[in-house]
């Protein structure tokens, strides 16, 4: 890993507007992919296609071999990271409208800090926080009991369910890495967690797959597959490079913002008053969790991995 540098320069600014872009646009690309395939073929295709666009990259790094040491950890932050919450998100998001999607699965913050609380880490109790904490529940709270159910229908509730679950494992696979996989190149990591999944996958979509894919489906999925998936982990790497890993997931708070401004503009979703009230509650709630109110971090105790958004 390149040395950190000490603040963000105009290389830094660009890599984080480009990833703020790149992960705030899966939601409405999974939206327009589940409306003709599976959600089990939208899985396969993304995770494939990355695979297979990442690999020379891996294959020239010699980031393989490390990785397939440890397979047993790789094939269970494939699990956690990938094969669970990829198929989730495209199960809720038939339900769900895309923005919506973004700002729920954006809760990765609160679940990560009590898994920190559990793990040992008592400054997540510090009173900033803990209030950090309990407003970003409340803010998720007002989202599920007001637009939440209003706009979703009779599966609402549980495709809401699926995306706290698919949040809740996006907050955990950082752990695996740090704790067992530190030692193992990024890429190494992904390319195999990828290639995996998608080999999962593959005959569960061959079985579910029962309508001709439209034009905008197919197009979506690509650009699911290149653009947020291959292109993604490339800038992700690149933005830890320049800022440090403490630094680089900051842009998951822009995220939410990009994916209900496309579901708005794109799939004209509706912006309801709930939500208009609960997306900065959710927002400000997971910053003091996260941070505890300010943007000075400690380095964490191993290089965390890139979280998939979507």
């Amino acid at each position: 890993m390149a040395a950190v540098a000490a603040r963000f320069t105009p290389r830094a600014w660009l890599l984080f507007g480009a990833m703020s872009l790149i992960w705030g646009m899966p939601y409405l690309f999974i939206k327009q992919a589940v409306d003709s395939y599976s959600p089990a073929s939208v899985v396969a295709g993304r995770t494939l296609v990355g695979a297979l666009l990442l690999l020379p990259f891996a294959l020239r790094s010699g980031a393989l071999r490390p990785a397939w040491r440890k397979i047993g950890w790789v094939l269970l932050f494939g699990a956690v990271e990938m094969a669970g919450p990829f198929l989730l998100l495209g199960h809720a998001e038939q339900t769900l409208p895309s923005g919506l999607t973004g700002l729920l699965v954006a809760t990765v913050p609160l679940f990560a800090a009590l898994i920190a609380v559990v793990g040992g880490d008592r400054s997540v109790l510090r009173p900033s926080r803990a209030i950090g904490l309990a407003v970003g529940f409340g803010g998720v709270a007002l989202i599920v009991a007001g637009p939440g159910l209003a706009v979703g229908g009779p599966g609402a509730l549980l495709a809401i369910g699926e995306l706290l679950v698919v949040a809740v494992c996006y907050a955990v696979a950082p752990f695996i890495v740090a704790r067992k996989l530190a030692d193992v190149p990024s890429l190494g990591t992904v390319v195999l967690a990828l290639a995996a999944v998608g080999v999962f996958y593959l005959p569960i979509a061959l079985l579910t797959q029962h309508e001709i894919p439209t034009l905008t489906s197919t197009t979506a999925l690509i650009a699911l597959a290149v653009v947020c998936t291959a292109v993604a982990f490339v800038v992700f790497f690149a933005l830890i490079d320049t800022v440090g890993p403490a630094r680089a997931p900051l842009f998951t708070y822009v995220n939410p913002v990009i994916a209900i401004l496309l579901g708005v503009l794109i799939l004209g979703e509706e912006v309801t008053p709930g939500l208009l009230i609960g997306f900065p509650i959710v927002i400000v709630g997971c910053w003091l969790a996260a941070t505890g109110g300010t943007f000075r971090f400690r380095k964490p105790p191993g290089d965390l991995p890139p979280v998939a958004a979507g």
